[in-house]
């Protein structure tokens, strides 16, 4: 899988409609089988744009690029943070933002999704998340496990200033669930009222080592050349319900075991070898 990965910079909202046209057509003449837009990349925070317009401009893109699929990172529809997935001017996936970020105020914002989404392409299944939902290792697990998802895609408005937090977490869930992961940040927004200086792309094959890329921007997933994995929860992981709490202040009775007696113990036989 061929995946371009935009250096989103955030304009105004009309620069960013004809940007998203031109910057598909460069991203598929790349050869990039998925392209990648970051999550509210149209308006950032505080613009606002129509989802009718946002829908007729995605459908656009990807109907004039028939064979190759788009993630939309994200845009606000029925008061959620919604990342869509089109192929040949159609919408074929949608993730609604579970885990909002409350330090940026996104639960007055939006509301939060309640499902988790994966996406089967050109036989990849690619599970989808949103920013502040890679904190949250209980949600790749699960699209691991149900979807049995190869590799996991999250975009991300994600600060310059953390982009060490942000790496480190986008190569756990990699090494954790021994699957390709892929993330897409807003690279910057100039917008005057929006000034932001975004983390960088990475991505991480299975063993939780860096993807190159030669421009910062294409990178090629090849599983032939991953490997197996040391350990993969496909095969080992174990569900448990249930967790023991011990209270150090005081004796646990159920902890306490009779000592077993010791078994007196018996001379060894010793078999005499005669000469004949």
């Amino acid at each position: 899988m061929n995946v371009y990965l935009s250096r989103w910079v955030c304009l105004g909202v009309e620069a960013n409609l004809r940007r998203a046209v031109e910057e598909s057509r460069q991203a598929v003449e790349a050869g990039a089988t998925l392209v990648v837009f970051p999550e509210v990349f149209l308006t950032g925070y505080y613009r606002t744009l129509a989802p009718a317009r946002a829908r007729a401009a995605f459908a656009r893109i990807s109907e004039a690029h028939p064979g190759i699929v788009f993630a939309f990172g994200s845009f606000t529809e029925e008061r959620r943070n919604r990342m869509t997935i089109w192929r040949g001017g159609g919408e074929v996936a949608r993730y609604d933002k579970v885990h909002l970020f409350d330090p940026n105020d996104e639960p007055r914002i939006w509301e939060a999704g309640d499902r988790y989404a994966a996406v089967r392409t050109d036989g990849w299944s690619i599970g989808l998340l949103t920013c502040n939902d890679v904190r949250f290792p209980e949600q790749a697990r699960a699209l691991r496990l149900s979807a049995r998802c190869d590799a996991l895609l999250v975009v991300a408005w994600w600060p310059w200033r953390r982009d060490h937090v942000w790496r480190t977490l986008l190569r756990a869930r990699a090494i954790e669930n021994g699957l390709w992961v892929i993330g897409c940040c807003v690279a910057a927004s100039e917008h005057p009222g929006e000034r932001f200086a975004g983390a960088g792309n990475h991505v991480f094959d299975p063993h939780g080592e860096p993807v190159r890329t030669g421009d910062d921007r294409t990178y090629v997933l090849d599983p032939s050349r991953a490997g197996k994995v040391l350990v993969d929860p496909l095969e080992s992981y174990r569900a448990i319900e249930e967790v023991q709490v011990f209270d150090a202040a005081r004796v646990d009775a159920t902890l306490l075991r009779k000592p077993v007696a010791a078994r007196p113990s018996r001379p060894a036989r010793i078999r005499r070898r005669v000469e004949s």
